[in-house]
């Protein structure tokens, strides 16, 4: 398999324009490719581990800097251009789509991908202290793309993304929560209300379960929700009963009925208006797609 640096850029830069599920350096660089080079709208998640050198890039229209030792977090679906980068500069590369996990994936981790909204000046580059854990993930990733396409490697694949979005949430956590002020107390808060959303959301659907369990007012929980990550406390617990939805109906042979009985619905026919309000097709039209 080709391995030369300027054949892994090239690779790379292809999967980005491609917008394949896992964009990744496959090892250092020592430049950017050329589609970062230029405004470039990033479809999914990225990582960039900065090795040696430094590199200066703007993201959705604010300008930041990264240099030796420090990690670049880039949201989804954020606009991404490399404005300079050092000579020296040595780089790790990673892209990858969140929509393959998704509905594999908890509401806590689906709610770190809204950290940058935590902040009005979100901090996108900082030494982790995690760099070569993640890189160890990086290089498992690597190792699967050289493989041939089956169901055994896909769900490698998705297991090993699974694995590295849970490290990077638990930077981010450690991160905002090291914040002494307003922020890290409302992202406190907000932590706890998705990890009791994550325990309880199949029997209890009211905001004043959760509110009562914070020793807070429903109306000041849910303006808090609102405010962190855009939305309410009963729209993040009818988004956990749609995402577990999904995956029943993609994974199991479970009937419409089991799944109704599942949640709790009165009947399969209540079940379905609820699932085609939130998604838009009815649950067997789902099943069939």
């Amino acid at each position: 398999m080709m391995n030369t640096l300027q054949e892994r850029l090239y690779r790379l830069d292809h999967a980005l324009q491609n917008k394949e599920n896992i964009c990744s350096s496959e090892g250092m660089l020592h430049t950017f490719p050329a589609s970062l080079k230029r405004p470039f709208l990033i479809n999914g998640a990225g990582l960039v581990i900065c090795r040696r050198g430094s590199f200066m890039f703007s993201l959705n229209q604010k300008n930041y800097s990264a240099q030796a030792g420090e990690t670049l977090f880039i949201p989804e679906d954020s606009v991404f251009q490399v404005l300079q980068e050092s000579d020296e500069v040595e780089l790790f590369i990673l892209v990858y789509q969140i929509d393959p996990i998704r509905d594999i994936i908890g509401n806590s981790v689906a709610s770190m991908y809204l950290y940058s909204q935590l902040r009005t000046e979100p901090c996108y580059v900082w030494n982790t202290g995690d760099e070569e854990e993640v890189l160890k993930y990086m290089s498992l990733l690597d190792s699967t793309l050289e493989m041939e396409d089956n169901t055994f490697n896909r769900y490698e694949q998705k297991l090993l993304l699974l694995g590295l979005t849970y490290r990077i949430c638990s930077i981010y956590n450690r991160k905002l929560m090291n914040l002494k002020t307003s922020v890290g107390h409302k992202h406190d808060i907000f932590i706890r209300l998705i990890q009791l959303i994550d325990k309880y959301y199949i029997e209890q659907r009211g905001v004043e379960f959760y509110a009562d369990k914070l020793c807070l007012s429903p109306k000041y929980l849910s303006a808090l929700s609102k405010s962190v990550c855009g939305y309410t406390v009963q729209e993040l617990i009818f988004k956990s009963i749609v995402r577990k939805s999904i995956s029943l109906l993609k994974n199991t042979q479970k009937s419409i009925q089991e799944i109704s009985d599942y949640f709790n619905f009165p009947n399969p026919s209540y079940f379905g208006t609820f699932f085609k309000k939130q998604t838009g097709l009815s649950p067997q039209q789902y099943r069939k797609r």
